[in-house]
């Protein structure tokens, strides 16, 4: 058997996997219910680096820095919304609107201090929303040697600022999308750091995202519910299977079908 092309076969079936979640999450993830979302973004590269980038393709999306950007609620734990994309202007515009669109009703927002944050959010969701921007302080780390270096700082303490509306001081928080963040670098070989499990190709990347959502959201029982994410929202009635969520390529094979 010709090895490369078992892993060409493995790859585009994992490409066309991805596709079929995403399209599956971009039709069914609607008129959630939430009532306190998280917003966050991580980072991660693809191909190298960004100071290993070929000049040529310096200025392609998809040649190094990639950032993952994610809505969660925080009490049904489901991924609302995700985006692999850059971190700029146009990308959180696009991820807020995305999240206004699939929400049913007004919620409770809190996202880190990321400048175009506010903006985005007055855009997408107008004064319908209580929106909060929760910011953590750090020690600088440039100074503490080579040892250090993959480790962040110390954090010094957290600020609170209400933008807009009457959000609940108490739940003015990033600590699921956070803890989520850890999810997604524990549950995905090319986000662990310090290893050559990178990303090499972002169509490639961007489908292993769709996936590892549509399985989080849909098959993995959440511990502290006892139910899956979908479930806690009222999305499904059942914990999905392995052959349920296969099944979304047959459904898609249909689809293009018709």
């Amino acid at each position: 058997m010709d090895r490369r092309a078992a892993m060409n076969t493995v790859l585009k079936l994992l490409v066309d996997m991805g596709e079929a979640c995403a399209t599956f999450h971009n039709e069914r993830v609607r008129d959630v219910e939430a009532k306190r979302v998280e917003v966050d973004e991580i980072w991660q590269f693809v191909y190298a680096k960004a100071k290993n980038v070929p000049e040529d393709k310096q200025a392609t999306f998809g040649f190094g820095d990639v950032w993952t950007w994610t809505a969660i609620d925080a009490d049904s734990k489901l991924i609302i919304s995700y985006l692999v994309a850059p971190r700029q202007p146009q990308s959180a515009f696009a991820l807020m609107q995305d999240v206004a669109d699939r929400l049913a009703g007004q919620v409770q927002l809190t996202t880190d201090g990321l400048y175009w944050y506010p903006h985005a959010v007055e855009r997408a969701f107008g004064i319908d929303v209580d929106y909060a921007v929760l910011q953590k302080h750090y020690t600088n780390t440039s100074t503490k040697g080579g040892s250090t270096r993959y480790s962040p700082g110390y954090m010094t303490g957290i600020s609170k600022e209400v933008i807009r509306g009457n959000p609940d001081e108490r739940h003015i928080s990033t600590s699921f999308v956070e803890r989520q963040n850890l999810t997604m670098r524990m549950s995905m070989r090319r986000f662990t750091r310090l290893t050559n499990g990178f990303p090499k190709k972002l169509e490639n990347h961007a489908a292993a995202v769709a996936l590892h959502f549509m399985h989080y959201n849909f098959c993995r029982v959440h511990g502290s519910l006892r139910v899956t994410p979908a479930m806690e929202a009222r999305l499904t009635d059942h914990v999905w299977s392995l052959e349920e969520l296969v099944g979304l390529l047959d459904r898609a094979s249909a689809a293009s079908a018709a």
